[in-house]
């Protein structure tokens, strides 16, 4: 280890941590933000804010919530300045599955709906359906406690569930 150097990670260390999440956390910062390209700049200013940092001695799971944890932030700069108003730019290379690309409808009915949301509510559905992550991997990454998030996603959920029956898909949702 280079000692001028805070993270413990080697070049091909960083490569295969760079290849688990680089596509998973620009389609979180795709909900999150309002466009492509100032998704792709926050991308890479939390890989290297995180490289900056003195995570290398955290498990891969942690360095993946903390990682997180600073695009989240990031986000948020973004919002608490307001230094970002166009519209979102579609991502069409990000959509879950190649059915929900074969038709487009319910996909762009769940943009906008998710783009309803407050950011708050964004990370947390994004997070618990589209990443799979634990309630204990979100409280990290959002900053929240653990016991938190339960109440949380299930207010976001509601919100989305009554959004999506507001336009229509009313009969095909259950909670």
């Amino acid at each position: 280890m280079n000692p001028a150097h805070p993270l413990a990670l080697t070049a091909e260390a960083f490569e295969h941590f760079h290849a688990l999440t680089a596509r998973p956390l620009k389609a979180y910062l795709l909900r999150l933000v309002p466009n492509g390209a100032l998704a792709e700049e926050l991308l890479q200013e939390a890989y290297f804010r995180f490289l900056r940092s003195a995570a290398g001695d955290l498990s891969e799971r942690e360095q993946r919530a903390y990682l997180f944890r600073i695009a989240t932030n990031l986000a948020h700069d973004v919002y608490r300045s307001k230094a970002e108003t166009a519209e979102a730019l579609p991502e069409e290379r990000y959509l879950p599955s190649a059915a929900a690309q074969a038709d487009k409808a319910p996909v762009e009915d769940m943009r906008r709906m998710l783009d309803k949301l407050s950011p708050r509510e964004r990370e947390l559905v994004w997070m618990a359906y589209v990443e799979g992550s634990s309630h204990r991997e979100i409280a990290d990454t959002i900053g929240v406690r653990e016991i938190s998030v339960r109440p949380m996603l299930f207010r976001a959920k509601q919100k989305l569930l009554t959004l999506l029956k507001g336009i229509g898909y009313g009969s095909a949702l259950r909670y």
